[in-house]
C-alpha cells in the first residue's frame, strides 16, 4: 500500500495497536492514516517547518512532532488539536520519542542536546549534554530507566534517564550515527549511520555485537521487530532491508520507493513495515512474504 503525502517524508510510525501511521514531512504537515485502508484521517498543522520526527504514546492518544522550527508539540491524535509547544532547543528538533507511560517526552537537536520534558506541563526536566555535535536520533527503552542517542559526533551514548547521568559511549561508527533505537527488552542497541552499516550493541555493557552491511549509502533509520529478532533498515540508496538481528544475515530487501528512504518502523504484531521516503510517499510492507506491498 502506498499512501501519497505530495511532501518528502521525514518520519513515520504505527499507532501502538496498528490501526494507524503517523508521518511528519517537509510540508510542515503531520498526518494521521488508517493503516488498513491508507485513508488520510487527520492533517495536523502548526509547525512553521520541515516536520522531522513523530511518535504516538504508547495509547495512541497523542503524538509528538519535532521540527526545524525548533518546537516540539504535542497533539491529541482523534481531534488534532495542538496540545503543548515545548520550547527550549536552540536549533532544529531531528527526533522525539513518548516514554512507555507517556508522562515524559525526549528529543534531540541540532543544538547538541537531549531534553527530557513533562508530557503533560511541557516543562523541562533535564538536558543532557555531552555530544559535541547534531544529536540526530534519541529514543527510550520500554522501561523508561535509559536514553540512547546518536550523532555527527559518530558516537551512541547510553544515559540515566532520570539523573541524566552519562551512562556509556558506544564508539565503532566512522560516520554520523543517523538513527539509534532500543529492543523491547532493553538488552540491545541498533544504530545506523551515514558509513553505511547497521550495528548491534550490548545495551549494557557497549560491547559491539555485530555490523550489518548491504546498503550502498547512509543508513538513515533502523529498528527491532517487537520480539527482538529482526532488524529493518533504510537507506538513501533507496531499499528498505530486513536482517535476522542474532546473525546479522539480511533476509530481505525491499524495493519500490524511487528516492532515499528516511524512516521505517515495525508493527507491534510484526507482520508489516512502514517507510517514508523523499519520493513523498509512505508505503506500508508485508514483513513476512518477501518484497510485497500491503494490498
Amino acid at each position: 500500500m502506498t499512501l501519497r503525502v505530495g511532501s518528502a517524508v521525514r518520519s513515520v510510525a504505527f499507532s501502538t495497536d496498528g490501526t494507524c501511521i503517523v508521518s511528519g514531512s517537509y510540508d510542515k504537515s503531520v498526518r494521521v492514516w488508517d493503516a488498513s485502508t491508507g485513508k488520510q484521517l487527520n492533517v495536523l498543522n502548526g509547525h512553521a517547518s520541515s516536520v522531522n520526527s513523530v511518535a504516538f504514546s504508547t495509547d495512541g492518544m497523542c503524538i509528538v512532532s519535532g521540527s526545524y522550527d525548533k518546537s516540539v508539540r504535542v497533539w491529541d491524535t482523534l481531534t488534532g488539536k495542538q496540545l503543548n509547544v515545548l520550547n527550549g532547543h536552540t536549533d532544529w528538533v531531528n527526533s522525539v520519542a513518548f516514554s512507555t507511560d507517556g508522562m515524559r517526552i525526549i528529543s534531540g537537536s541540532n543544538d547538541e542536546s537531549v531534553r527530557v520534558w513533562d508530557a503533560l506541563t511541557g516543562k523541562q526536566l533535564n538536558m543532557l549534554n555531552g555530544h559535541t555535535d547534531w544529536v540526530n536520533s534519541v529514543a527510550l527503552s520500554t522501561d523508561g530507566m535509559r536514553i540512547v542517542s546518536g550523532s555527527n559526533d559518530e558516537s551512541v551514548r547510553v544515559w540515566d534517564a532520570l539523573t541524566g547521568k552519562q551512562l556509556n559511549v558506544l564508539n565503532g561508527h566512522t560516520e554520523s550515527v543517523l538513527s539509534v533505537a532500543f529492543s523491547m527488552d532493553g538488552t540491545r542497541i541498533v544504530s545506523g549511520s551515514y558509513d553505511k552499516s547497521v550495528r548491534v550493541w550490548d545495551a549494557s555493557t557497549g560491547k559491539q555485537l555485530n555490523v550489518l552491511t548491504g546498503h550502498t549509502s547512509s543508513v538513515n533509520s533502523a529498528a527491532f521487530s517487537t520480539d527482538g529478532t529482526r532488524i529493518v533498515s533504510v537507506s538513501r540508496d533507496k531499499s528498505v532491508r530486513m536482517w535476522d538481528a542474532s546473525t546479522g544475515k539480511q533476509l530481505n530487501v525491499l524495493n519500490g520507493h524511487t528516492e532515499l528512504v528516511k524512516s521505517v518502523a515495525f508493527s507491534t504484531d510484526g507482520t508489516r513495515i512502514v517507510s517514508g521516503s523523499d519520493d513523498e510517499s509512505v508505503r506500508v510492507w508485508d514483513a513476512i512474504r518477501k518484497n510485497v506491498e500491503c494490498k
